[in-house]
């Protein structure tokens, strides 16, 4: 399947308003992936965070709208310890974050009663005690 992209789509509202919000050039990231190879949460994330960063790139919205990673995201900014050109993941996640909660349909938030007792014994403790800010009543 081939897929064009053109200058619309990654100039999109939702892309600049990802960019506005995080304070974040993700087109300076040339996709290394020290990023992904460094995140204690990637084994639950269904996109990269080297695939989320490029997915913006391309102008690839509903992707990065509808992908789970932004919610696993722990917040532990390795990625931007790891990147060669400064570009903090963790902040891009916290905007795709908050402007999924900003959506009418908010429906993905996440109750941590939720998760099972195996995968509480292997989340990574930041992964807990960010996801308590990160999904606390708007």
């Amino acid at each position: 399947m081939k897929t064009r992209i053109s200058r619309e789509q990654v100039q999109d509202d939702f892309i600049n308003k990802v960019a506005e919000i995080s304070g974040e050039n993700f087109f300076n990231c040339y996709q290394c992936g020290n990023c992904s190879a460094g995140c204690p949460s990637v084994d639950e994330m269904d996109l990269l965070p080297s695939q989320v960063v490029r997915y913006l790139q391309l102008g690839l919205a509903d992707e990065v709208k509808n992908c789970r990673s932004m919610w696993v995201c722990a917040a532990c900014t390795m990625c931007h310890a790891r990147c060669p050109k400064g570009v903090d993941i963790s902040r891009i996640m916290d905007a795709l974050r908050m402007l999924n909660l900003r959506e009418p349909k908010a429906a993905a938030r996440v109750d941590v009663t939720d998760f099972t007792p195996e995968y509480l014994e292997r989340a990574p403790q930041i992964a807990m005690i960010s996801g308590y800010r990160k999904f606390l009543p708007l």
